[in-house]
């Protein structure tokens, strides 16, 4: 029976005891999985890293219907299997010595678009979501595609940034397209899906199990030319991010926050190591800039100018209760809520949204003021 070569992709991305960095030996060996399957016992076992048992599964694999009904409700689900060997494969990704054979996309990945991953702590402080929205929007007015794991806390507000700035994001998960985790962010899987790509490396219907997550790290900052790190403990899974950008030659940029603040030690520590302090989006474009290489000049385009509105035009409800406070002069976080009645995080929404037209300013200390 003859058989399509996305089937042979899929069965030996699927083998058991045939890893990413088994897969790319074979590919190296033979140049196409189809190879891999005709070859002989001798042949197979010649291949570094390639022992008995993985032989003997490789000559008695007989699962081609299930590869190929895998392959079906792929299609049927409007999700794209990417081989590493497509020219439509992300170039950044397939030079990642552990590159996934195969990707799993539900939207859209052009090749010619600047991507920069945002990473950080599943507890977000207040801080660390506003920080990580307001940095994520002009990444996204830059023409800068956000890319995270769509986890709790920091991912979850780098995507909503991305997303408010009309952007595009990418989601990395490590479970499959149709399986919805954490639960609480269903509600973002069909937004990123049409305003950029959910991706995983894992089958329809995996499971999100731990193991798949420090995994999945090596696509989040394999697939950017940078990885910023907004809160993180000492032992935080976003450091995991951090040592494989390191291992790609990526660059390492971290947002510094409170001294007294656990989830400050691992921005804090990264900082001492020489990752780049972010401050606003201008610290992470000098740096990517000589790195876009065949990134056309559209990828980055010029932040729109904030549009004040006409003289004697005020934002009414939340927003004109928050400015008149702060007109009075700064104030903290916690105190502007507390004055106006909100919550924390609906403040921070409002702060960013007058922060980026211009009404307000933050200032050293996580306090902000009424621009004049």
């Amino acid at each position: 029976m003859e058989r399509n070569s996305l089937t042979y992709w899929t069965a030996l991305s699927r083998l058991e005891g045939v890893g990413a960095e088994s897969f790319r030996a074979l590919l190296s060996a033979f140049g196409a999985p189809e190879r891999v399957f005709a070859a002989s016992p001798g042949e197979l076992r010649a291949v570094p890293g390639i022992g008995p048992k993985t032989v003997a599964r490789i000559r008695e694999f007989d699962a081609w219907r299930e590869c190929e009904a895998e392959i079906a409700r792929t299609r049927e689900a409007g999700i794209t299997l990417l081989c590493s060997g497509d020219p439509s494969f992300p170039q950044e990704l397939r030079s990642i010595y552990d590159c996934p054979p195969l990707l799993y996309v539900k939207g859209s990945l052009p090749v010619d678009e600047a991507r920069i991953a945002v990473v950080g702590s599943r507890r977000a402080s207040p801080y660390g979501r506003y920080a990580t929205q307001k940095l994520c929007r002009e990444l996204a007015l830059k023409g800068v595609v956000v890319v995270s794991g769509l986890a709790r806390g920091i991912d979850t507000a780098a995507h909503e940034g991305a997303l408010s700035g009309r952007g595009r994001t990418i989601a990395v998960l490590g479970c499959g397209i149709d399986v919805i985790y954490p639960p609480e962010n269903g509600r973002l899987y069909p937004a990123v899906a049409g305003n950029g790509a959910l991706v995983s490396e894992y089958p329809l219907g995996t499971e999100p199990l731990a193991k798949h997550f420090p995994a999945r790290n090596r696509i989040i900052s394999g697939l950017s030319l940078g990885v910023v790190v907004v809160e993180a403990g000492e032992k935080s899974g976003s450091l995991i991010t951090v040592r494989y950008a390191l291992e790609q030659g990526r660059e390492v940029f971290a947002v510094p926050g409170a001294i007294d603040a656990a989830g400050s030690r691992g921005t804090h520590r990264l900082i001492k190591d020489g990752a780049k302090l972010v401050e606003d989006v201008e610290d992470i474009l000098e740096e990517i800039r000589p790195r876009l290489g065949s990134v056309p000049a559209s990828a980055c385009r010029p932040m729109p100018e904030a549009k004040k509105p006409p003289a004697g035009e005020d934002p009414t409800g939340a927003e004109g209760a928050i400015l008149r406070l702060l007109a009075a002069g700064p104030r903290e976080l916690d105190g502007i809520a507390a004055a106006a009645g909100l919550n924390a995080q609906r403040v921070l929404e409002l702060l960013t949204k007058l922060e980026i037209a211009g009404r307000v300013t933050q200032l050293p200390g996580k306090r902000f003021v009424a621009k004049e």
